[in-house]
């Protein structure tokens, strides 16, 4: 009990600290407790495109990034569909689905398989946004529109060589932002990770992040992730045949787990990021094996591998509720295993016949799983796999389901949706209860 009481402590405590925002908000890709789940309730069940959408935005391009939300704000990105013009990201009002403002943040876009220069998602603070693209452009904006600050991450430190294009997504904790580039198909660089003032734009640490992978492994897509208890809070970093932890002050490796690529192979690059709950880390790589791994509190910088999973996924990031562990794979075949020892709940169920992309998102008591052809299948969270509803919109999907406040927004190539009303926003905790009546 002591134990569940401290985990439970350490993910509240990441919660708040992870955005200096509301939690009713989706302040970067893996949302508010960087994880891919929300405590938000009353979510809407069903949706088409005449049913239950508040309002849709066309846009004029595929994206793997997800739309941020940020009270009554959304960010996306954007660019031309024939990747003529400019890289943008665009503010949007969160109410009435009408654009407020777009910004150019580069130019360059490019096919690289199903994805372009747009998959990385934006992060904010409720009080500036940041994006990064596939180019390297990394810009900061006031939420009016005001550039604060810009860098060009490949003119700093080199090319980027990733086999298909540079996707990882900033994370931002606290003060500082986070990017990693884990690279080696097309290049003799070495991966590294950055940690820069989120104020300024200034490079805090560059350290170097070594492997023995070959060929396209040492590639990776994923975003980097915050473990935190009640001793210590650092970077997990997975990619490269590894899942490394950091010391946020200097960016010091201070873990490493491997066992990733057993037969060696030359084509195991990663795309699923690695999904920190609790103590546990969870570390996809390309299908098998998925490894999840248990931090040793009281035994140093040390973690240990709990269980390996061979149905892994290669694109959606996993998601849990601290019970039960929620694979995806990219045939939209789902499994529900035990969080903490593995074991198999069910396993092999079929969603809807497709190709899944994006990464589930836990809310309501639902999961939400989207593919490529527009569909999201609503999934009964529990020990039963139960299909609640299938939702259908128009256009080829990448993006992650976010949601906030009642609403889940959906980003196919062809608009912006908003599913469902707006909930009012609970007062603030401290607000002051309004004055007692006199008795007459």
């Amino acid at each position: 009990m002591k134990s569940r009481i401290s985990l439970l402590a350490a993910a509240i405590l990441l919660s708040a600290s992870a955005a200096r925002i509301s939690a009713a908000d989706w302040p970067q890709w893996r949302g508010p407790a960087l994880n891919g789940t929300s405590p938000e309730t009353n979510l809407p069940l069903k949706w088409g495109e005449q049913e239950n959408v508040a309002w849709k935005l066309p846009v004029s391009s595929r994206a793997g990034s997800t739309p941020i939300v940020s009270g009554d704000y959304i960010f996306l990105m954007n660019a031309d569909a024939d990747f003529s013009g400019n890289l943008e990201v665009w503010c949007v009002d969160r109410n009435k689905g009408e654009i407020l403002w777009k910004r150019p943040i580069g130019a360059g876009n490019r096919q690289e398989r199903k994805g372009n220069m747009i998959s990385n998602s934006p992060v904010t603070d409720g009080k500036t946004v940041w994006v990064l693209t596939g180019t390297g452009m990394l810009k900061a904006f006031d939420f009016k529109g005001n550039e604060l600050w810009s860098r060009d991450i490949q003119k700093d430190y080199g090319r980027f060589g990733q086999n298909w294009g540079y996707g990882s997504s900033p994370l931002l904790y606290e003060d500082s932002l986070y990017v990693q580039v884990l690279h080696g198909m097309r290049t003799q660089d070495p991966s590294y990770i950055l940690r820069i003032d989120a104020k300024t734009g200034k490079t805090l640490w560059r350290v170097e992040r070594p492997t023995t992978a070959h060929q396209e492994s040492p590639d990776a897509y994923t975003t980097p992730q915050i473990y935190k208890d009640g001793k210590r809070t650092e970077l997990i970093v997975s990619g490269g045949e590894a899942v490394t932890s950091h010391d946020l002050a200097t960016g010091k490796e201070t873990w490493r787990g491997t066992g990733f690529n057993p037969t060696g192979r030359g084509d195991f690059r990663v795309i699923a990021s690695a999904l920190v709950y609790g103590d546990m880390v969870y570390v996809p790589t390309r299908i098998k094996p998925l490894l999840a791994f248990r931090f040793m509190q009281g035994e140093g910088e040390s973690a240990k591998q709990v269980f390996s999973f061979d149905h892994g996924p290669d694109v959606p990031t996993p998601v849990c509720d601290g019970k039960l562990f929620y694979s995806v794979n990219d045939q939209g075949i789902m499994w529900a295993l035990d969080a903490k020892s593995g074991d198999e709940v069910y396993g092999g169920q079929r969603l809807k016949a497709a190709t899944y992309s994006s990464s589930p998102t836990l809310a309501d008591r639902k999961l939400y799983v989207t593919n490529e052809d527009g569909l999201t299948s609503v999934v009964k969270q529990g020990a039963q796999f139960e299909v609640l509803a299938e939702n259908q919109l128009e256009g080829y999907t990448l993006s992650s389901p976010a949601v906030s406040e009642g609403q889940i927004f959906i980003r196919t190539d062809k608009f912006l949706y908003a599913i469902g009303k707006r909930a009012a926003p609970a007062p603030p905790a401290d607000a002051k209860k309004p004055p007692a009546k006199k008795a007459k």
